[in-house]
């Protein structure tokens, strides 16, 4: 099954589960997830994609102009991406990426996203004004935070897109989640202590929002 608009053609995937409520959702692969009921034949799933048609359609458009907003950036600065097939590993130069093909582009972004990520927060946390466990870190695309704290296990997780974007946003979202490791809350002591170690974070939180 598929959703035309376009001139494309959207995968549809249907899961069915023991549950009354029917959830539709478009994913960052640009496929149309239904969740519904086993009872669900599939001309009523086919008529509810057509009631929700206009529904799909801005999902669909969100979800491209989320991908747009990070493509072909790298730590704030725009970059070009030259695909040359004699190159044998990809290398940045100036503000354009050498790679062999596509395929060596994500796992460029992936190697130093890990790179950068581990410096930043090694500089963060011996700079930090309190004294916390050194965390593990984890890093993972996350569609609704930047960055997560698990004070138990002493790991923070932070969100891969961090990657496209200016360092001082990598930087702002490591001591708040340093900063939980004292405050695990948000309250005024847990702001005063960011505040400590990013002073401008009202404004860098403000753009993040935007």
């Amino acid at each position: 099954m598929y959703f035309e608009y376009d001139g494309n053609k959207y995968d549809v995937i249907v899961e069915k589960k023991k549950n009354k409520n029917t959830y539709i959702r478009v994913k960052d692969d640009l496929k149309i997830y239904i969740t519904t009921s086993i009872f669900m034949t599939k001309f009523m799933i086919k008529n509810l994609i057509e009631s929700n048609r206009n529904v799909i359609i801005k999902m669909i458009e969100k979800q491209k102009r989320d991908q747009d907003k990070f493509n072909n950036y790298y730590l704030g600065k725009k970059i070009n991406i030259m695909i040359i097939n004699i190159i044998k590993k990809p290398y940045l130069e100036d503000d354009t990426l050498y790679v062999k093909d596509k395929n060596d582009i994500e796992k460029w972004y992936k190697k130093q996203t890990i790179k950068v990520f581990k410096e930043h927060l090694d500089f963060i946390y011996n700079r930090f004004t309190k004294n916390i466990p050194y965390p593990s870190l984890t890093i993972r695309k996350m569609k609704t935070r930047w960055g997560v704290c698990n004070k138990e296990l002493k790991k923070i997780t932070l969100n891969s897109n961090l990657i496209y974007m200016d360092p001082k946003y990598l930087d702002y979202v490591i001591v708040h989640e340093l900063s939980h490791f004292i405050y695990f809350d948000h309250s005024k002591n847990f702001w005063s202590l960011v505040f400590e170690n990013e002073p401008n974070y009202k404004k860098i939180r403000k753009e993040m929002r935007e």
